[in-house]
């Protein structure tokens, strides 16, 4: 089996009620419940929309469905490698506006070592935050979402290098389409969390 991950936004506020050790613990505790509905046989999993959690923490945490991915990260990670192939062709804007924005998120960076879980707000015990892909702030993420509706209008601009250096005939992210796809999902994730002042987390379970 591959990587999973599931992207939740989340308000910090509520969060940050408990010790940095517990946070993680009282998200996927609020996630996991049964009250919320979100683990009914028959709920509905909508892709490229929200799925709002009902119950006692209803107010306080959301889910994303992207679209065409099947819960697994390696439409994410493969979007990044797509990157890579293309961003030498891109105007130099354009290319630092989406090296920020995926470097953020979900790429490892021509290094490979790129880290998206923001340290000091869940507990840096590696054994605590087991399975947590991102982290982002609510300041981290309003940048984030400020850097996307830049890049966003010149997107379509990328289209005949992609076509040419980036795209592939099998496999994930295949070609510029699903590429953008994906980008503008998570222009919804970042939208919405900054509209609320909340964080995002993306986990693996």
């Amino acid at each position: 089996m591959g990587l999973d991950i599931t992207v939740l936004i989340a308000d910090w506020t509520w969060l940050t009620e408990v010790p940095p050790k517990d946070r993680l613990s009282r998200l996927r505790d609020a996630w996991y419940a049964d009250e919320t509905g979100l683990w009914d046989d028959d709920a509905p999993v909508v892709e490229g929309a929200w799925a709002w959690p009902g119950g006692s923490s209803s107010a306080f945490f959301a889910v994303y469905e992207f679209r065409g991915t099947l819960g697994s990260f390696k439409p994410h990670f493969w979007a990044g490698e797509r990157w890579e192939s293309v961003r030498d062709q891109a105007d130099p804007l354009v290319r630092a506006r989406l090296d920020a924005l995926l470097l953020g998120l979900i790429w490892g960076g021509l290094d490979g070592e790129a880290e998206h879980v923001e340290q000091g707000f869940f507990c840096d015990d590696p054994a605590v935050t087991y399975g947590v892909l991102l982290a982002r702030s609510p300041a981290s993420v309003r940048d984030l979402a400020a850097t996307w509706d830049e890049a966003r209008p010149w997107l379509e601009g990328l289209r005949g290098a992609f076509g040419e250096h980036a795209a592939v005939a099998g496999g994930w992210v295949r070609d510029f389409e699903e590429f953008t796809e994906l980008l503008e999902d998570w222009g919804r994730v970042l939208s919405e969390a900054a509209r609320r002042g909340w964080g995002i987390v993306g986990l693996s379970e």
